[in-house]
């Protein structure tokens, strides 16, 4: 009996285990720095459905910034928070923009969250301050 017990906790652990990766898959986060004399990177990544990538760029008030974002299934968007929360303006949740130009309203960290429309998404997106 105690090996029975033993082997039918073994197969439970083993399956929890297994299963863990995928119930804890929460996205990325990562602070975008551009290259020595650049003002633009591109970064490449795929988001899984229900999860979200945050990207994170420092930037002052009065720069001019511009976010595009594609991918294949054109099924990839993005959202832009500004430093202290609420969102740029025509950058909401709801909005999902593949697309926005625009002057930073003030100094601090920007978070520019990605999330696929329907099901998983790969994306390039692309970021410019200037």
């Amino acid at each position: 009996m105690r090996k029975i017990k033993l082997a039918v906790s073994m197969f439970l652990l083993i399956n929890v285990l297994a299963f863990l990766p995928l119930a804890q898959a929460d996205g990325i986060t990562k602070r975008i720095k551009f290259a020595k004399g650049k003002s633009s990177a591109v970064l490449a990544n795929s988001v899984i459905r229900g999860d979200e990538d945050t990207y994170l760029i420092r930037a002052k008030g009065g720069q001019k910034m511009s976010v595009k974002i594609s991918s294949v299934e054109r099924n990839a968007a993005f959202f832009i928070e500004k430093p202290g929360g609420g969102f740029l303006e025509n950058a909401g949740e709801g909005d999902d923009q593949t697309i926005w130009k625009g002057t930073l309203p003030g100094e601090g960290d920007y978070k520019i969250i990605v999330a696929g429309t329907r099901g998983n998404a790969t994306y390039k997106l692309s970021v410019t301050i200037k």
